[in-house]
């Protein structure tokens, strides 16, 4: 490992001072950092490579990621099948994916020049928007593909299609195809079970279901998953709950495992039931 990129949350003030220490400690060990275009407006009295979120993960060999998950989940889509893995550092707060505390980076990256930390591989989502058999527009999702309706809409009717065949038709507030990793996100806020993270598959969580019997269901990683609106609605489909595109009357979303492994650098002893027990008070009253 010779090159590190940083990017903080943007406008993120605390990752400043942050930068600032962590600098200096990567050219002592003769590592050269390369810092993100917008992350690097935070300090514009260093003078310090830098280049864009896309350029970024073709230039190093680790990303340290200053932030909180949202931080986080922008820079994996932007890695994608590079396999650059990525060091969360939480300045946030509740932090699953950056599980790393700011005490704990030095160490962590001290560990990682020794080879003493271990690397998760996540699936990440390749998702395709179809309108009248035309593809509007390919996108990444490592967390969940959600598809809901505009503030003012009515319950939206949705039909989904597994490989081909049709599965189910559900009427609710929208619908979450979930990644083992975004699990523990929306998907879980709207009932969605915990799936390992590391596991090769999806979850379909209906929002607030007119059906009370619809419950969320897993899926292998392997299957196409195809959601159809079937009604001339306000609804969007939004990826990481970042990217969000406009979807009008017999618009197809389709859903698969992409080819990219997403690669998270953590603590061996913080693994993913430290995790839960930490941010989700596991085993406590």
């Amino acid at each position: 490992m010779t090159r590190v990129g940083i990017v903080a949350k943007p406008g993120g003030v605390k990752a400043e001072a942050v930068i600032h220490r962590l600098l200096p400690w990567l050219a002592a060990r003769g590592l050269s950092a390369v810092i993100e275009k917008e992350t690097a407006s935070l300090l514009p009295d260093v003078s310090v490579a830098s280049a864009s979120k896309q350029e970024l993960a073709s230039q190093v060999d680790l990303i340290i990621v200053l932030g909180g998950d949202g931080t986080l989940l922008s820079m994996a889509r932007a890695v994608g099948d590079l396999g650059v893995p990525l060091l969360g550092v939480n300045l946030g707060g509740l932090g699953f994916l950056t599980a790393t505390t700011l005490d704990e980076m030095f160490p962590a990256l001290e560990a990682l020049l020794t080879g003493r930390m271990a690397i998760d591989e996540r699936m990440l989502l390749a998702v395709r928007i179809f309108r009248q058999g035309q593809c509007l527009g390919e996108y990444g999702a490592f967390n969940d593909v959600a598809i809901m309706k505009a503030a003012m809409s009515r319950i939206i009717d949705l039909s989904v299609s597994v490989e081909g065949r049709h599965a189910t038709a559900y009427r609710a507030d929208g619908l979450i195809i979930a990644t083992p990793t975004g699990s523990t996100a929306y998907s879980l806020s709207a009932g969605g079970p915990i799936l390992f993270p590391t596991m090769d598959a999806v979850v379909l969580t209906p929002i607030c279901s007119h059906t009370l019997t619809d419950r969320p269901i897993v899926l292998p990683g392997t299957d196409r998953i195809e959601v159809t609106l079937l009604a001339d609605q306000e609804v969007m489909a939004t990826m990481d709950g970042q990217i969000g595109v406009g979807l009008k009357e017999r618009d197809t979303v389709e859903v698969r495992k992409g080819a990219a492994r997403i690669r998270l650098v953590h603590f061996p002893h913080k693994d993913f039931f430290s995790v839960l027990r930490t941010k989700l008070k596991w085993g406590e009253r």
